[in-house]
């Protein structure tokens, strides 16, 4: 891809991202958070100037999920040079939603839209003295001008895959762009193979996923949540996370044939229509944010809430996002979805990591956290609903199954630690932060 052909993609994407703004509750919220981006901050920088003119690392993420990625990185940085200041990018409305009030880091903001423009402006006014780069999610001017000043740039668990431009014949521009880092820690030998394919072979570790360092953080640190706990009760516990329309139908087909199991589901739109068409999928659900003490206690009794329903209310919905890596405690069997739709599986690190046996749909070969787990008997992957109740009905019939499957999870999880701590390891032996 040309410099040119770059050009004419990026305004066809804010083009398409305009459009999408009259209709897209979340390209809304991202064309208006960029409204005076560049006088916000400015505003914001100066008013927290302190004077003393600290280094400033700038970790950007295409959304929530990367953010925890990258995240276990920028608090051990913290704890290692701890007078650093640190600032956050999200293209994403959702990952930036999520943690504008995320007290790790000293400022949050929407990446401006790439372009020579912006990205000589926005890199002007933070001046970082390092830049984390999560994952994917690559923009050229950003790179170019962060390279043009040796800005030290490090790609924090990267994965490459064959179908990626960097390896097509019409790749040269992406392939400019992979000029532009200091170091690649990737996640597997694969990736590390493919950036060598295209010359890119002396700045590469294959240094795993440090996704694995936040979920055990997470786990270690684990914070109850009351209303949740006394929902739960002694009954066995379906703990679903991450779910779209194709995974609740496969569920609330196993809760009408199983009244006696509790549901808590994490659906990953939690937008008002979504909600409402998540409430018909199952009749007599009670959300997260309807709990109080008085109807926690009776649900802890089976009994029924409101007099006019004739269901139980076995089902809670969790309308809220921040609360689904502690949700899965509480799992007998957890269930991450997206893998019955082309996008493939959500996290499944965050179920895995409580000792709980993990299922998802047949969508997953492109995360190999998800393949290794599968391989190695920790997960299992149904096809369709029906093979979905079968499987389920298997391991609550077989609590030694249950109990087996989980040992695994954890166990896997566990035995993949450390990937944070080797790219610190590398800040610090090549003095990429000196204060």
């Amino acid at each position: 891809m040309s410099k040119f052909l770059y050009i004419i993609f990026l305004k066809l994407y804010a083009l398409g991202f305009r459009i999408a703004y009259l209709f897209n509750s979340k390209a809304k919220a991202g064309i208006d958070g960029r409204k005076h981006i560049f006088s916000a901050i400015k505003k914001q920088l100066k008013r927290e100037d302190s004077g003393d003119n600290p280094e400033l690392v700038w970790m950007h993420c295409a959304s929530l999920g990367e953010f925890e990625q990258g995240r276990p990185v920028l608090e051990n940085l913290k704890q290692s040079h701890p007078k650093i200041k640190i600032l956050l990018t999200f293209f994403s409305a959702s990952g930036y939603d999520a943690m504008k009030k995320y007290e790790g880091a000293h400022y949050v903001f929407y990446l401006p839209f790439d372009g020579k423009k912006n990205a000589k402006k926005f890199i002007n006014l933070i001046n970082p003295t390092l830049v984390l780069w999560v994952k994917y999610e690559y923009w050229f001017y950003y790179l170019e001008e962060l390279k043009r000043r040796n800005i030290p740039v490090l790609l924090i668990s990267g994965i490459f895959r064959e179908g990626q431009p960097f390896f097509k014949w019409y790749g040269n521009m992406w392939k400019k762009m992979l000029g532009c880092f200091t170091q690649f820690f990737v996640q597997n030998e694969q990736s590390k193979q493919l950036l060598s394919s295209v010359g890119t072979h002396k700045n590469v570790l294959v240094n795993g996923d440090t996704r694995f360092d936040r979920v055990i953080d997470i786990v270690e640190k684990f914070e109850p949540i009351p209303l949740v706990e006394k929902f739960c009760g002694n009954y066995e516990v379906i703990v679903a996370g991450s779910t779209w329309e194709d995974d609740e139908a496969g569920l609330a087909h196993y809760m009408h044939a199983n009244p006696d199991i509790r549901f808590v589901i994490a659906p990953h739109e939690i937008d008002e229509e979504s909600l409402a068409d998540v409430r018909k999928e199952f009749p007599g659900c009670i959300f997260f944010s309807e709990l109080t003490g008085k109807n926690i206690e009776r649900l802890a009794l089976g009994e029924h809430i409101a007099e006019e329903e004739n269901i139980l209310h076995n089902v809670l919905i969790i309308d809220n996002i921040g609360m689904l890596s502690r949700l899965y405690h509480y799992a007998t069997i957890t269930f991450v979805g997206g893998a019955f739709g082309a996008e493939g599986v959500h996290n499944v690190l965050e179920a895995a990591v409580y000792g709980k046996p993990v299922i998802y749909g047949p969508e997953f070969e492109k995360y190999i956290e998800a393949v290794d787990l599968v391989a190695c008997g920790g997960a299992i992957t149904v096809e369709n609903t029906l093979h979905l109740e079968k499987v389920l009905n298997e391991l609550f019939e077989d609590k030694e199954q249950i109990i087996r499957r989980g040992k695994i999870a954890r166990n896997f999880v566990y035995a993949h630690k450390g990937a944070s701590k080797k790219i610190i390891q590398f800040i610090q032996e090549n003095r990429l932060l000196t204060n």
